[in-house]
């Protein structure tokens, strides 16, 4: 199997599979209402729904680095608050989440592994620690998300 099928398959575990950590984003995600995924549990942290949408737009980002577009992060980091708390707009962010991980499965479909070694210019880090970082990304965000839907 190729490194990148690997990382894929990672990937795609992390998401809606049985990853080592033994829980997914799509799990954790499914019973979460948009009541719960718009309350803020302290003034400090940032809500289920506001991470959620952190990470479609990180996972765009590095995805758009990967297909050789130079990307500049906005100060906000992505972190910006939702302004329309209902049940569609609720769905509507899952559902954006889901398409990026369409998109991620479509790029790893003719990904060369050769290109794992590439240099992406506006910070001289590798593609292969990008992609690996949108993953810890992920794990690192669906830990915090964990503890927020606990003390709901």
């Amino acid at each position: 199997m190729s490194e990148s099928k690997r990382i894929s398959n990672l990937y795609q575990s992390i998401y809606n599979g049985n990853p080592w950590l033994e829980v997914n984003l799509t799990n954790t995600l499914k019973d979460v209402t948009a009541k719960q995924a718009y309350q803020k549990i302290n003034p400090n942290l940032n809500t289920i729904w506001e991470i959620v949408n952190h990470l479609i737009q990180w996972r765009r980002n590095i995805l758009l680095r990967m297909q050789g577009e130079t990307i500049i992060t906005p100060d906000h980091n992505y972190f910006v608050p939702v302004l329309d708390p209902s049940d569609f707009a609720w769905e509507q962010s899952l559902q954006t989440l889901a398409k990026t991980q369409e998109s991620w499965n479509t790029f790893f479909e003719d990904f060369d592994d050769e290109d794992l070694a590439k240099i992406y210019v506006n910070n001289g880090h590798t593609y292969y620690e990008h992609i690996h970082g949108i993953i810890q990304h992920d794990v690192y965000h669906l830990g915090q998300i964990v503890i927020l839907k606990k003390m709901l």
